[in-house]
Order: C-alpha cells, then structure tokens, then sequence
C-alpha cells in the first residue's frame, strides 16, 4: 500500500507550486491505478508548454533509496535522448518520448520533501493513452513493439550505470525463500479453503523457480537494463496512430533479465479476465494474443536478443505469472503491508488469478514453445 495519508487538495496544490508557478496551476487529478505510488496530473493554465506534468508520491517504503530511483531516471533520459537523436532504423519515423525528471523551483533540485514525503515530478506524454485491457491483436502487437523498442534503446547502456534500487526485485528464488519464512511465522492449520488451494499451488511449483536464475549463474543468460513493471497499462499509445509512443512508470528501472520483462509483459496482456478478476475459472492464457505480443517485440528484439535469450523465452512465459502469484501470496500472509488492497482477502484473491494463469499456461505448453519457435522463424536474422 502507499504509505503516508491522502494529501489534502491545498497540501497537493503547495506541492505542484515547487514545480510550476502555482498561478498556473489550473486542476489537480489523481491519474492511473498504480498499486505502489500516488500519482496525479496537474494540468495548467496559459500558453507555452507544457500545459500538464505529472506528480508523484513515491512510496518510500518500496523505493528506500528514492535518490537512486531519480538518478537511474536521469541516466536513462539521457541515454534515450542520445539514442533518439541519431534516429535509430527500427523507429522508421515513428513518435517515441521518454518521460523527462523536471526540476524543481527555486533550487533546481529534481525532488521536493514535504511533510516527511518524497515528491518528483516528469513530463506528461500527450495525445497518447494507455488501456487496462487488450483492445485486439494489433493493440496487442504495439504492446510488444513498445516493449522491444524500450529495450532496443536502453540495450547499449552499461548495468553499471544503473543503481539496483530494489535489490531481489524479479528474482524468484528469493521469493519463495521469503515465502517460506513468512509462512512459518504464520499460525498453521488454516481452514479456508481459497488459502489451502494457493498453498497447494506453490507446492507444486517450488521445484522450477530458479530456471532464469540458475541460466543467469551459468552464464548462458546476461543481465542488462530492464523497465520491471511493463505491464499494458505502462505502455502508451498515440491516440491517433495507435502506435507505441512510450513507456512510463520507470521507478523500476533497473538491472535484470531481460526475461521478467517480457513474461510479464505477456502475464498482464494475454489474461482477458485481467489481474481482478474473482471467478478463477475464467483466466485463461490467450495464445493468439501472446502471438500478436510477441511478434511486435522480435520485430525489434532481433538486434539485442542471443540465441540463448530466444532459448528461455517459453520459460518466462510460464514463471513471471507463479511469481506474482506468490508475492501476492506472500503480502497476504504478512498483512498486505507492500500491494494496496481494497477489502479483505484481496491479494489472495489476486494470488489465485496469477496461479489459475500459471494452470493456463501449463495445460497449453506445447502449444506455447511451438509458437515460440514458429515467431522466431519468421524474424530475419
């Protein structure tokens, strides 16, 4: 959950003025349905630009060190600027933004602290949207190329250069180990049922959890700068054109496989039930859709993608959905101390979306590695 209290709206208008005149600020509006950060657009008056921005409360909770989250947003604004400026081929003239950090006045800083907060503010990517659900297969293909484009662009900027803001962040194993901790500081003997049933999920799964990370141990797989939260509603599209323009929310920025994007990327499209959803057996894993994702991403993964990255593609497919599912899980039994819930039982409920997915998944496999090699096929090399 966010920490901190709802800000009042003078408290939120203080705020915006150390980014913005505040004669200028015309509204205030809470923006998106992010389960970390508080996140408003602040919209302007007069002319110039920008006529918005966008204001965030970072949840210091997650984020412990929110000065390495801003310096690895500076890092990769700078990186994507320069790559933008030499045009790259696989844009072909198409619109891409990165969202910019704005300084703050009168000092220049890129953050505000008030009242014990942390506040940032970035630039508002306008006449483009962004969609909690798959509209069809050519929304589903731009998701892809948004994702393989962010990738392209970031895939020459050394890890080095990023901090590792959240530490574990994507890695499985660590996931269950925390689990398995948690779970034994619990009381046993629990009779409800729905707990019983994602308890029994994870049993039957603990024995696959390392498979990315184990690759990565051996050396067959490299880490590099991933986005972390490339879910759909992270991708924005132009109004117009339905095209990819950008990727937004960058807190997760960081180093990683470039895997955890891609299978997450493929857990919160290709489920048209959707991360809410309380009648488990309606999820299911949407192969054409996955197809449609997939080829808009190797359209562009081509140029940064080895042979042993295209090798561990179904892998992930089937891991970042079980590993949702289990830091769902996790918060759960811990009091949903990090996701923000809106009721009771609510990441559990979240929990057995993910796992009822992972099922989908499953009982699709070889379907699943063969349209994996089928879109491989069709990329040039």
């Amino acid at each position: 959950m966010a920490d901190g209290a709802t800000l009042s709206e003078p408290s939120l208008q203080l705020v915006a003025g150390r980014f913005h005149a505040p004669e200028r600020i015309a509204a205030i509006r809470a923006l998106g349905t992010g389960n970390v950060n508080d996140t408003y657009l602040v919209q302007l008056r007069g002319e110039g630009e920008p006529d918005a921005f966008v204001m965030q409360r970072l949840n210091t909770t997650v984020f412990q060190r929110p000065d390495l989250v801003m310096g690895n947003l500076l890092t990769l604004g700078r990186h994507v600027e320069h790559r933008l400026a030499n045009a790259p081929a696989e844009l072909a003239g198409r619109r891409w933004e990165v969202p910019r950090v704005l300084s703050a006045r009168p000092d220049g800083e890129h953050w505000v602290e008030h009242e014990g907060q942390f506040w940032r503010s970035i630039s508002y990517i306008g006449a483009a949207t962004t969609s909690d659900v798959i509209r069809d297969e050519a929304h589903a293909r731009e998701i892809g190329y948004g994702l393989g484009m962010f990738h392209h662009l970031v895939s020459d900027l050394p890890i080095a250069d990023l901090a590792d803001t959240l530490e574990g962040f994507h890695i499985t194993p660590a996931y269950l180990a925390r689990f398995d901790q948690v779970r034994q500081d619990c009381q046993q003997g629990s009779t409800d049922a729905a707990l019983t049933l994602a308890l029994e999920h994870v049993e039957r799964r603990r024995h696959a959890v390392d498979v990315l990370e184990a690759a990565c141990a051996r050396g067959e797989l490299q880490r590099r700068p991933i986005h972390g939260d490339p879910k759909i509603n992270n991708v924005m599209i132009d109004e117009r054109t339905g095209q990819a323009v950008g990727l937004i929310d960058l807190d997760t920025v960081k180093p990683g496989l470039v895997h955890y994007d891609i299978g997450d990327c493929l857990r919160s499209c290709c489920n048209p039930a959707g991360e809410e959803c309380r009648e488990w057996s309606t999820v299911h894993f949407d192969l054409d859709l996955c197809r449609s994702i997939l080829e808009g991403y190797l359209g562009v993964g081509r140029s940064f993608l080895s042979a042993a990255d295209r090798h561990y593609l179904p892998d992930c497919i089937r891991l970042l959905p079980f590993e949702l599912g289990l830091r769902f899980l996790t918060d759960h039994l811990e009091g949903d101390r990090y996701f923000r819930t809106e009721r009771p039982g609510h990441n559990l409920d979240r929990a057995l979306v993910q796992f009822a997915l992972t099922d989908s998944i499953e009982r699709q496999w070889d379907g699943i590695e063969a349209l994996v090699r089928d879109v491989l096929s069709q990329q040039p090399a």
